[in-house]
């Protein structure tokens, strides 16, 4: 028998009630992910993928259905005890960065390390390490506010790593970058995943979510397609050109 997945999800549903108006945004949303994986979760706005990707990054809770998550199910548990999972075991690069402003790089890569209580004495070397991973270490102590978009998605990129998570999870990662800062930022994602890392990243562009080695496509709450990617449309992508 193989290892368990990372994630599973089975028949998972999310129904949003805005004053008795209830809105289904995902329906009987059932796939499984391995570690070391690298998929794309793509759809047109109002698909669903967004919803999805909080649910399966812990921000927020299915109404239906069941998710495990490195095979605990997380149905049941508590919100502190989501929270302590989420920082430990997640890392999260957002479209628009979400970095402190007035605050120096490395400080903004410490966050999560300083959130979780576990960490030891060697915080200086884990966030250098990171830096380094996605050569912004020069520009440690510069403020996020002075650094261009692609070096702010860079730092956003350590500050994810910085906890050795079991995966990252990246929402839109090239949307406020110009098409050459993108395929930098995409080409360090396809790095950390040849290194080992599992990325789950959300998109509703072709040639950034043709990065990936499978895509999952959602369309009004339901998955319509899963497909692994050919090494030939990778090549395509990384070369931006339009993948059909």
């Amino acid at each position: 028998m193989g290892a368990s997945p990372l994630i599973k999800v089975t028949d998972l549903g999310k129904t949003y009630d805005n004053e008795g108006m209830k809105t289904e945004a995902l329906r009987g949303v059932s796939f499984t992910i391995k570690k070391g994986e690298f998929v794309s979760i793509m759809g047109p706005s109002g698909s669903g993928k967004s919803t999805l990707m909080h649910i399966l990054g812990l921000l927020d809770r299915a109404t239906s259905g069941e998710y495990y998550f490195d095979g605990q199910n997380t149905s049941g548990l508590e919100d502190n005890t989501l929270a302590a999972l989420r920082n430990k075991k997640i890392g999260f690069i957002f479209q628009a960065f979400n970095l402190l402003p007035r605050t120096t790089v490395y400080d903004n890569v410490e966050l999560p390390l300083i959130y979780d209580a576990n960490t030891g004495t060697d915080n200086k070397q884990r966030v250098i390490a990171a830096l380094k991973s996605v050569g912004i270490d020069h520009r440690a102590d510069y403020f996020s506010n002075q650094l261009s978009g692609g070096e702010k998605q860079r730092v956003a990129i350590a500050r994810a790593l910085v906890n050795d998570p079991e995966v990252i999870f990246a929402d839109e990662p090239t949307g406020n970058l110009d098409s050459k800062t993108g395929v930098q930022v995409m080409e360090i994602l396809d790095k950390l995943n040849r290194e080992g890392h599992t990325i789950i990243l959300v998109t509703h562009e072709t040639i950034t979510a043709s990065y990936a080695k499978r895509i999952i496509k959602i369309l009004d709450g339901k998955i319509v397609s899963d497909k692994e990617i050919s090494d030939k449309k990778r090549l395509l992508a990384e070369k931006g050109k339009k993948i059909k």
